[in-house]
């Protein structure tokens, strides 16, 4: 072995050394984030379902067949509905614009994607009061054709809306532009039509990450609380969402009944974990083989 390679194996011995840690300090780590994980995020969900399930299942059961919690459960879902496709609509469209095309305005739309990021969510549902209360933009008009939307489900589907508006296009913007347009350009030029071209190519490449996105839209859209609490006007029955719905349990002392429908979102929270953790499973395994190909 000469000098030049002795030099350059003691070097790579060096940083080697440099970046490995003392076992203690790993193991020391190691256990932090552990009681970390555990003090955060599952003790909090053990006790969620310990405190469900305190007074019995008969009383669980009761609180979940209220009709109270039934209407919360059903506007829940309605908002996870007609919000989720619409910011999956918007989320494709706009990665689609911003991944494979130049035009101007792209910053400004790629800001706008991200604003509900920056704004808290109870600011964006007073941005929406001052656009539909009856001393709001548009509240004279509203009120002038007897339609109904603060305080109302539509108030609440706006609010989802607006707050679940980045999830789809985030997880898209930079996959898109990471697959590049030559497959789209390729099959325009053997003749495809533009419709074609996102069913046939565009589609298929993005599928696992359009699925990871409209999962977290879909959490995000059925545990939004902010925007949607100030937009609801808390009527018992009609503008309560689960979220909103346990709130109104626990300030009224009725623990038992609170933590049960509060179990309802830990659950949902379980699943979409889940869901997630497959989803992400799978597109490491596609990412793998993608790369093995290459």
């Amino acid at each position: 072995m000469n000098i030049t390679s002795q030099s350059d194996y003691a070097i790579q011995l060096q940083s080697r050394d440099a970046t490995r840690e003392p076992t203690w300090v790993r193991y020391l780590l190691l256990a932090l984030a552990l009681i970390l994980f555990l003090s955060v995020l599952i003790l909090p969900l053990v006790l969620v379902f310990v405190e469900a399930f305190r007074q019995g299942i008969h009383v669980y059961a009761n609180a979940l067949i209220d009709p109270d919690t039934l209407s919360a459960v059903k506007l829940t879902l309605l908002t996870a509905a007609i919000a989720v496709p619409l910011n999956v609509v918007f989320g494709v469209a706009a990665a689609w614009a911003v991944a494979k095309f130049n035009f101007k305005g792209k910053s400004i739309l790629t800001t706008l994607i991200d604003m509900p990021f920056s704004v808290s969510p109870v600011i964006a549902g007073l941005m929406l009061v001052l656009i539909f209360g009856t001393q709001g933009w548009l509240g004279e008009w509203l009120l002038d054709h007897d339609i109904k939307i603060l305080y109302a489900p539509p108030a609440i589907i706006i609010a989802t809306v607006f707050i679940t508006v980045p999830f789809v296009a985030r997880e898209l913007i930079p996959l898109m532009q990471a697959q590049g347009s030559e497959e789209e350009e390729a099959a325009i030029l053997l003749g495809a039509s533009g419709w074609q071209t996102f069913w046939k190519i565009t589609l298929p490449n993005i599928k696992w990450g359009l699925l990871y996105g409209v999962i977290l839209c879909n959490a995000r859209a059925m545990g939004e609380f902010g925007a949607v609490s100030v937009v609801s006007g808390h009527i018992r029955g009609e503008t309560n969402t689960l979220p909103l719905h346990v709130e109104i349990l626990y300030n009224e002392y009725s623990y038992s009944a609170a933590f049960a429908v509060a179990s309802l979102l830990a659950f949902l929270a379980i699943i979409t974990l889940i869901i997630k953790t497959w989803v992400e499973l799978r597109q490491e395994k596609l990412n793998a083989q993608l790369q093995k190909s290459e």
